[in-house]
């Protein structure tokens, strides 16, 4: 049990280290090449809804018919709703607050609105180190363990992938704003710190409560499909007018890539 605590910490240091390594684009770049940012904001939206099923639903299933009286698309539906609706609700929290601040060009209106993005992004990690945890948490049954391992892997290589141009969403906004490369940095990567403590988390309730573990799959998946359609998908088919189809195929790899690590691997 202690052993996917710990995979489950490892992992999401992992994902925490990815958003530092976009956040520090700040110390070489001013701007970040935008047609490779929507490559690989297609790539991660393609791999995390493809694990969103045979990562975490088509498990979450599995484990509700052998765990729960319940039939298991009742308890699978209300998971990914439940984290769908969260995402949602967090979303409408902090573009409130964004309405609240206005338009201002006054510079501390402006540093307020950067502060909600900081905000917006570390919410998001939150399910986002949850499912990395729950995916690990869920190694503990000890059924099927090369498949599982692989999809728990696949889903922190997804979340890793769309948390680089996370980190650089937060650290380029501050430069441009005068803070120095060194303080655009650190708060750019701190939105990722969340990551391991929800990870811990995750794995922890889904080790010693095995009976939600079908719960907070669903629910994991519900917040991943969320972002990857509501979030990435529009973003990566920005400015797409001379390549239309690079940040499509980025999504169609990424699925490809995720199905065939789940499928033929697993």
């Amino acid at each position: 049990m202690n052993n996917v605590v710990l995979m489950a910490l490892v992992a999401t240091l992992g994902t925490w280290g990815v958003t530092a390594l976009g956040a520090a684009m700040v110390i070489f770049f001013k701007k970040t090449n935008q047609k490779v940012m929507n490559l690989m904001l297609g790539f991660a939206a393609g791999v995390m809804i493809a694990a969103s099923f045979w990562s975490l639903l088509q498990p979450a299933i599995d484990r509700a018919e052998e765990y729960l009286k319940t039939p298991a698309w009742v308890i699978v539906s209300i998971g990914f709703l439940c984290g769908a609706l969260f995402m949602w609700a967090s979303d409408k929290i902090v573009t409130k607050a964004r309405k609240g601040i206005g338009n201002s060009a006054d510079p501390s209106d402006r540093l307020n609105r950067i502060i909600l993005l900081v905000l917006s992004i570390t919410m998001h990690n939150i399910p986002e180190g949850l499912a990395v945890g729950v995916a690990f948490g869920a190694l503990s049954s000890g059924k099927n363990p090369p498949e599982a391992v692989m999809g728990a892997v696949t889903i922190a290589l997804g979340i890793g992938l769309q948390n680089f141009p996370e980190g650089a969403a937060v650290s380029l906004p501050l430069r441009r704003e005068g803070c120095s490369r060194t303080k655009s940095f650190l708060i750019g990567q701190a939105s990722g710190l969340v990551e391991p403590v929800s990870g811990v988390i995750g794995a922890l309730l889904v080790v010693y409560i095995k009976k939600i573990l079908p719960f907070t799959l669903s629910f994991a998946a519900g917040a991943m499909i969320l972002v990857a359609v509501h979030e990435l998908i529009p973003e990566c088919q920005q400015n797409q007018k001379a390549s239309p189809y690079f940040a499509t195929m980025g999504i169609v790899f990424g699925f490809a890539l995720m199905m065939l690590l789940d499928v033929a691997l697993g």
